[in-house]
């Protein structure tokens, strides 16, 4: 639960209370320019980390790691790091379950501190496999929206990555106003100037 909380930046700004980020990217090299130092700084101060990525993006990934110095296979071995993939994740049986997935995150946060003792965790999540189905838009819109309710009860920093390009311009603005607070291609984190109704 809620602890005094410690500083995590981002994009060259400091997150605020409740940590649930959209960003949204034209490219890989500008995802990866914002998320190294961030996923480097929470390595190096012991954070949890977990990434959850494209499924054919692993190999290009541990790449990107190693070029910033993270040893990736030394932070996996020690539980540090877990590297997923996004349609596993999400699709498991190739159904996207919202219940489940609140279920799952809220025991992600819960057993990084209690099970594994980390003090948090920083949570990457690639969310390309909902951009090819619009009823997959439709259910992330109204999950992240749910899920602030999980992050809200825990410090972890969430940041869920999507691409503009495979985006409509009402999903990116629906997207929006999910989070809390929002990149766009690694500008300052900023609040949304708009919120649901």
């Amino acid at each position: 639960m809620k602890r005094p909380l410690q500083p995590i930046s981002l994009a060259g700004s400091l997150l605020g209370e409740v940590r649930h980020v959209c960003a949204f990217f034209a490219n890989d090299d500008e995802e990866y320019r914002v998320l190294l130092p961030f996923i480097r700084e929470g390595l190096s101060c012991g954070d949890k980390a977990i990434q959850v990525i494209n499924p054919e993006a692993r190999q290009k990934h541990l790449q990107r790691l190693a070029e910033v110095g993270i040893d990736s296979t030394a932070h996996q071995q020690s539980g540090q790091l877990q590297i997923r993939n996004n349609t596993e994740v999400y699709l498991r049986d190739g159904q996207f379950d919202q219940d489940r997935m609140l279920a799952a995150f809220e025991e992600m946060a819960a057993s990084a501190r209690s099970a594994e003792g980390f003090r948090l965790s920083r949570i990457v999540c690639r969310m390309d496999w909902a951009s090819g189905d619009q009823s997959h838009i439709e259910d992330v819109i109204e999950f992240e929206s749910r899920v602030n309710d999980v992050w809200r009860r825990y410090d972890d920093a969430v940041i869920c990555t999507y691409h503009l390009a495979k985006l409509s311009g009402d999903a990116v603005i629906d997207i929006m106003r999910t989070h809390p607070m929002v990149i766009i291609g690694g500008a300052s984190p900023t609040k949304p100037l708009f919120h649901a109704s």
